[in-house]
């Protein structure tokens, strides 16, 4: 069964990355650490910001980035809300399994869920990329269901990610995937952040104008992931199928996408508006890419406030 610890359970965790120290991409200290144990035993890494008495938000990271991903999110939204976060398993404070798939995603996310939550509280949840597809494999889930009230789903896709990804320069077809299976799901390590690495993670997965700040910020936050972790990860990726997952997600869900997306281009964001049975709309960010809550952190903020406060009756300035 799934339980919470305390931070001295986290001694058996490696370190964490090598995020930004200062600016606003920074992570904010947080007010407390768990340890949250899933169904297998996977010990998953949470953090909560805030009053504990605020309105709850839980933030789900995609695939190769961690908690600090979230930072200008939390440091806005920690003044009123409760944040929770957490690191999917393998990313992050949170120990690598043998266990990677989307099961074990949606395992996680209920531990979360259960254990920072109390009976019947209701969360605005939010994933971005594979978190996305983390809300997606638990929509169905019996926590899940019990605990968000709305879900913010950026820059995510629910099938044909290898498919339909832009990251190779090629006309669609089997070149081009064939490829970009290849490219994504490569073994080798990712090196120090240097000049040209962050020229080739800024045309991988930001908007042309992204700000050198911003880059900085997610190259080391997807370097700091272990080559291994990242591998097994775009396995799951590159069979993906979550399309009833899509249709169990019943809660009121808004979607955000940057139009310059090469990961998760604008396609899955429109299949996703037409699947789901309770979406409240759809933003595309001219110019932006994959890293939305990075390259666009106010508006992304913004969306999560909307939802709270329309969702999970708090009123404005409360």
């Amino acid at each position: 069964m799934s339980r919470l610890t305390r931070p001295q359970a986290l001694g058996s965790a490696r370190a964490g990355g090598t995020p930004v120290a200062t600016g606003p991409y920074a992570p904010p200290a947080p007010a407390r650490e768990l340890t949250a144990v899933s169904a297998d035993g996977a010990r998953l890494h949470v953090e909560v910001h805030g009053p504990e008495d605020a309105p709850p938000v839980v933030l789900a990271h995609g695939w190769t980035c961690s908690t600090a991903f979230w930072a200008a999110q939390i440091r806005d939204l920690a003044a009123d809300h409760r944040v929770i976060a957490y690191d999917q398993r393998g990313h992050g404070r949170s120990p690598a399994s043998p266990a990677c798939t989307t099961e074990a995603l949606a395992d996680d996310l209920e531990a979360v869920l259960a254990h920072t939550l109390a009976p019947g509280e209701k969360a605005v949840v939010v994933g971005h990329s594979m978190g996305g597809m983390t809300v997606m494999a638990a929509s169905a889930r019996p926590r899940f269901r019990e605990h968000a009230v709305a879900v913010l789903l950026c820059s995510t896709g629910s099938s044909r990610l290898v498919a339909e990804s832009r990251v190779v320069p090629l006309r669609a077809g089997r070149l081009r995937t064939w490829l970009t299976a290849r490219v994504l799901g490569s073994p080798a390590p990712l090196g120090p952040v240097t000049p040209v690495a962050k020229r080739i993670l800024k045309y991988a997965t930001m908007g042309a104008g992204s700000a050198p700040p911003m880059v900085e910020a997610c190259a080391r936050i997807v370097h700091a992931c272990p080559r291994t972790v990242r591998h097994a990860w775009s396995k799951v990726l590159e069979r993906l199928d979550l399309d009833q997952g899509v249709r169990e997600l019943k809660v009121p869900t808004a979607v955000v996408v940057g139009t310059a997306d090469r990961l998760t281009p604008p396609v899955h964001a429109r299949a996703l508006v037409a699947a789901l049975p309770a979406c409240v709309g759809m933003t595309e960010l001219p110019g932006l890419g994959h890293m939305t809550p990075v390259e666009a952190p106010e508006l992304v903020t913004g969306k999560i406030r909307e939802l709270v406060i329309t969702y999970a009756h708090v009123k404005e300035g409360a």
